[in-house]
């Protein structure tokens, strides 16, 4: 039987950015995982290897990994065969169980945030650059599924990759006119990658496809979540009392969070 795989890049991280990502992993988990680094992150290989980790070198700059990542994964799983594949960010993500331990319905799965994607200015804006305002207006009343979150069947994954790959090269962000003029990168691109998934999914470029609550799912994307609520051993938990397998953004409500984090991770 095929292994599950967890994909993720870290391309200029410290270890310890990323250390409670696969400290919390390897507590319930203990299958495939492989990371992408930047060929100079010698620190962060020597700690990712302590956790048996495959690594993926490459050379692209830190700030242009998030797009480049999908091309790198679908390269890698090239003459490759596992089982469920889990595609997730890294800095800003700890596991509270195994990932891949759900009862999912679908080939390939999208966890939800609590936004139509008309209220929220981030997801807004990214599909407005990259793909025009028509477009958000067909999806606008959609509501916003993680970039950062997708698990699903190997063979759905890859088409999912290639379909980002494509739709990446071929809708580009288009940048204020000072970072066009000097090649820099725009800083309000960055994260744009979600408006493409958003685009694709909601567009049905992809199908088949599983959708699965922030409230009572088995992911917790933390930014819009509604209810905040631990249970005795700090673990996060949803609607229906059970923990959630990911807590994803948690950073982005450290006041709410940090108590519990840091009492969850003195468990490890």
């Amino acid at each position: 039987m095929y292994k599950n795989l967890i994909l993720s890049a870290a391309v200029g991280y410290e270890f310890k950015q990323i250390e409670f990502f696969i400290k919390s992993l390897r507590k319930y988990y203990h299958e495939e995982v492989c990371f992408v680094i930047g060929n100079k992150d010698i620190g962060l290989e020597e700690g990712l290897k302590k956790y048996n980790c495959n690594i993926i070198k490459t050379n692209i700059n830190k700030k242009t990994i998030q797009f480049n990542r999908y091309k790198l994964f679908s390269k890698y799983l090239k003459n490759k065969n596992f089982n469920n594949i889990l595609l997730c960010d890294s800095r800003d993500l700890y596991f509270q169980g195994d990932p891949f331990k759900f009862h999912y319905k679908g080939v390939i799965n999208f966890f939800l945030e609590d936004y139509f994607i008309k209220d929220c200015p981030y997801n807004s804006h990214w599909i407005i650059k990259t793909y025009g305002e028509k477009e958000l207006d067909e999806i606008s009343k959609k509501t916003i599924l993680c970039s950062g979150t997708v698990l699903g069947k190997e063979s759905k994954i890859k088409e999912y990759l290639n379909l980002m790959e494509f739709y990446i090269s071929k809708f580009k962000y288009k940048k204020k006119l000072k970072y066009f003029l000097t090649f820099r990168p725009d800083p309000e691109a960055r994260g744009c990658d979600q408006g493409h998934a958003n685009y694709i999914v909601h567009k049905s470029i992809i199908k088949n496809v599983n959708f699965l609550s922030n409230g009572n799912g088995p992911v917790a994307t933390v930014f819009y979540l509604k209810k905040i609520k631990f249970d005795q051993t700090s673990k996060l938990i949803n609607e229906s009392g059970h923990p959630y397998l990911i807590v994803h953004q948690y950073d982005k409500r450290w006041d709410e969070f940090s108590k519990n984090v840091n009492k969850f991770k003195n468990n490890l």
